[in-house]
């Protein structure tokens, strides 16, 4: 009987045959490690980014609000000015309180929100709310007949409808 030997190699000889993968892995690990920082400095830079808008945006709302309130100062101011005079003659404060609606009006209508109160128009559900019919033979049928109370702005700008009364169809 013949007995063959296999042959033996020492651990040596197999580290040497078999390819080492140790400097791939390396560059593997090495390349997610750099992925990995370069995603937490976006993320970083996100966030720094959303606070920064964020205090833009309210140093925006507060500039706004400022220029909001002192367009009506002078509106205030006259109203104190016209109840000083309250005991004197009724005419003379009635004007002076019409001058300051009409400023307040003004006032509406410089930030972008002018006044509208026609009548003899077709009624537009836009820009009316209407708040009843009325029987009107002299005006044409769904026409504002009356305007009770005014609308502020215009298009997507509109603060609200004017609320009015639609002439409604002869029967």
């Amino acid at each position: 009987m013949s007995t063959e030997q296999e042959p033996t190699t020492s651990q040596d000889e197999l580290s040497q045959a078999l390819p080492t993968e140790q400097p791939e892995v390396d560059d593997h690990a090495a390349a997610l490690d750099e992925l990995q920082d370069r995603w937490r400095r976006a993320l970083a830079d996100l966030d720094n980014l959303r606070k920064r808008h964020a205090k833009e945006l309210d140093a925006v709302r507060s500039e706004e609000r400022a220029r909001t309130a002192a367009a009506w100062l002078p509106v205030v101011d006259n109203l104190d000015l016209a109840l000083t005079h309250a005991g004197s003659d009724p005419s003379a404060v009635v004007e002076g309180v019409k001058a300051v609606r009409d400023q307040a009006v003004d006032v509406l209508r410089q930030l972008g929100y002018p006044r509208y109160e026609e009548t003899g128009v077709p009624f537009d559900p836009t820009r009316h709310e209407g708040v009843g019919t009325v029987d009107a033979p002299d005006a044409e049928p769904n026409t504002v007949v009356q305007v009770v109370r005014p609308g502020y702005g215009e298009g997507s700008r509109q603060l609200r409808p004017a609320a009015v009364l639609v002439s409604k169809r002869q029967e």
